[in-house]
């Protein structure tokens, strides 16, 4: 029944096939610098408060408009996530228009309309101008919440939140937010399976009421347009739309912390560490140094050219990237942050280089050359994307909501290169705080929090929701006369003691999944030394899988691969029906103790670099993960096991959920046991 190396190898495949993948460029020689021509607004106010402002654009009969509610920070609390679910629901239904045919109108136009608790966008050809505009008003402004919609949405919600608890990187992203501003302000806080749970209709129906309003709005139009026929369009939509009037509470974020710390949330499952050294920062795109810092985190850590990749990949090899970022305060400070994903046993080296490299930018010049490097990429990145429609928008609302000089765009370049060496210092040493860092480590305590206190800095511990708690025992010792036979025999007469489960020669499991909106379906045969797995998307066969005593291979996407060494090796231990019935004469296996897995302690057995997981209470196996190397990095494919149910006697896994990049679930609609499988199956 361990099967994970050839379901998760192969889902990961499926998975890759749908994704595509970001490639760094070679940045071209710059060139003298452009003139740049920013199209200025025609701007009016509304009745209700509402701004709008249109630009001109007749290079090609589009238009598009972005609706903004700019309102101050809302602390949602213990109904977290409803804002989440409004922006699921808005745009579905209207008080003039089903679902279906509302959808139907946007599609029959070549228009493009979507909704957000924050606004709404809509892009489409200009000769369907009024049409366009019109749905994108009647969806804001005349949204329908329906009882079976809310369900609907809660439900994706929830799924969402149980796939993510398992996600290293989903916990770290949530934790960095909550531990740097505050698990309890608008900045900070997160949403969590409960709730959501607390969530009504009628909640959805306040929020809506409350802070979709146009006292904080603005409309920003950009395309071909008649500037005097769309203001008369607009007024004509949106003059009747009531302002709430809404009061707000203001708040205050954690702060940065008096020295250097490290905060550490334990998740066993992690093969790797997820790292990140942030701290709040007051930069304001009207400060002098706003440029100088923009450069300054270039330098150290904005792409592959950048300080931190440098040394972390390139001379290191820990880690697929590491990368910084700086973002400006507005309604909450912004943050600096530098991290990246590594391995555990370098996880304490990984910190240290950090850093490092940190403190080298505060007190030592950058080299001639990586600032001009730096200056000709923002400058390449600025005159390409001034080009594009969105841009000139959303430069255009920035101006509104920075409150920026009417010439910042124009100057931009210029300002970028007068930026200095010296200015770049003088900025890394304001807003990059090596004494001040709040240092989150997201990893498998086990391997990793022994030696971070070897980096003299103070060590706090939290669980996965941010809070603070003792330091956990992350690894208990097993009791005596626990070897791996007594773990084994506890499996065998788990699920149907010795005879039963000797009795079973074939399993055939037909089981199914969602994966992005997709069906996958997924048909396993097995028999002792053959394993045989075929996966259908929307009925298309994506991939086939077959392993024999003599050999392997997969199929994907039309392409035939052999397996060999260590991948043949490892499939073919998995090709048997129950493994643990000959675990104790298998040389490899090891137990490597006690572990909390998903909440339960748990016996683990490590094979080569697959370590299965028995829970210590009912003796089931619960879990088994796979090291393996994809795409450069090291990796954990976890697969849980759940739902066990009869089969002839013997109990049976009805339920696998794993994670290749997204959370997919197996749920098993048909398990037969010694019947459905021939020889013919495994050719």
């Amino acid at each position: 029944m361990r099967k994970i190396y050839i379901y998760a190898a192969s889902l990961a495949f499926v998975f890759a096939a749908l994704q595509a993948q970001a490639q760094d460029r070679k940045q071209p020689a710059p060139g003298p610098a452009p003139t740049v021509h920013v199209n200025k607004p025609t701007t009016f106010v509304l009745k209700n408060g509402m701004k709008v402002l249109v630009v001109k654009n007749t290079k090609l009969p589009r238009v598009s408009y972005t609706l903004t509610i700019d309102n101050p920070l809302i602390f949602e609390g213990n109904k977290a996530g409803v804002s989440s679910i409004v922006s699921g629901m808005l745009g579905n239904e209207t008080k003039k228009m089903k679902k279906e045919q509302f959808n139907e109108e946007i599609d029959f136009l070549g228009a493009s309309i979507n909704f957000s608790a924050s606004g709404a966008s809509a892009s489409g050809l200009s000769k369907y101008n009024d049409k366009v505009l019109s749905l994108l008003a009647d969806g804001a402004l005349n949204a329908v919440f329906t009882q079976e919609e809310f369900d609907k949405v809660k439900a994706q919600a929830l799924e969402g939140i149980k796939s993510g608890e398992k996600s290293v990187t989903a916990i770290a992203r949530r934790v960095e937010e909550a531990l740097l501003y505050g698990k309890n302000t608008p900045a900070g806080e997160f949403e969590t399976e409960k709730t959501i749970q607390n969530i009504s209709l009628q909640d959805v129906n306040e929020f809506y009421q409350k802070h979709f309003s146009p006292e904080n709005a603005y409309m920003v139009v950009v395309g071909d347009v008649d500037e005097k026929k769309t203001e008369k369009l607009i007024r004509s939509l949106f003059d009747g739309w009531k302002p709430a009037k809404t009061t707000y509470t203001s708040y205050k974020m954690e702060g940065n912390v008096a020295k250097t710390q490290i905060n550490f949330v334990d998740m066993p499952n992690a093969v790797q560490s997820e790292i990140a050294l942030m701290n709040e920062v007051e930069l304001k795109m009207t400060d002098k140094d706003y440029f100088a810092a923009l450069l300054a985190n270039q330098i150290l850590g904005g792409g592959g050219e950048g300080r931190l990749f440098l040394n972390l990949r390139e001379a290191h090899g820990w880690t697929y990237g590491a990368y910084s970022s700086v973002s400006t305060a507005r309604k909450y400070p912004g943050k600096f942050r530098a991290g990246a994903s590594v391995r555990n046993v370098v996880t304490d080296s990984a910190v240290t280089e950090f850093i490092k490299e940190i403190d080298l930018m505060r007190h030592s010049l950058v080299k001639e050359e990586e600032l001009k490097m730096a200056k000709a990429k923002y400058v390449g990145n600025f005159v390409m994307e001034i080009q594009k429609p969105a841009t000139v928008a959303r430069y255009a609302l920035n101006k509104e909501l920075y409150k920026l000089p009417e010439d910042f765009y124009e100057n931009y370049i210029k300002n970028i290169n007068a930026v200095t060496a010296d200015d770049i210092q003088k900025a890394a040493q304001k807003y990059f705080l090596k004494d001040n860092l709040r240092v989150v480590i997201v990893g498998k305590g086990a391997d990793v929090a022994a030696n971070l206190d070897r980096l003299g800095m103070p060590v706090s511990f939290f669980n996965k929701e941010a809070e603070a708690v003792a330091k956990p025992v992350f690894k208990k010792e097993v009791p005596a006369g626990v070897t791996i036979k007594t773990i084994a025999d506890k499996y065998i007469n788990a699920i149907g003691g010795a005879k039963k489960v000797g009795e079973v020669k074939t399993i055939k499991v037909l089981s199914s999944a969602e994966i992005q909106g997709m069906k996958l379906d997924v048909d396993a045969k097995m028999k002792d030394g053959y394993l045989a797995v075929e996966q259908k998307m929307m009925g298309n066969v994506m991939s086939k899988q077959v392993i024999t005593p003599k050999g392997g291979y997969m199929v994907a996407q039309g392409q035939k691969q052999e397996l060999k060494g260590d991948d043949l090796k490892a499939a073919q231990a998995e090709a048997k029906p129950f493994a643990e019935l000959t675990l104790n004469d298998n040389k490899e296996a090891k137990l490597v103790g006690i572990e909390s897995f998903n909440g339960k302690d748990a016996y683990g057995i490590q094979i080569g670099k697959s370590t299965s997981y028995y829970d210590v209470e009912t003796g089931l196996k619960i879990a088994t993960v796979q090291v393996v190397e994809q795409n450069g990095q090291t990796m954990s494919q976890t697969v849980t096991y759940g739902d066990y149910r009869e089969v002839k006697g013997v109990k049976y896994p009805f339920l696998q959920s794993m994670n290749v990049g997204v959370e997919i679930v197996l749920k098993a609609s048909e398990v037969k046991i010694n019947e459905g499988v021939s020889d013919a199956d495994f050719k």
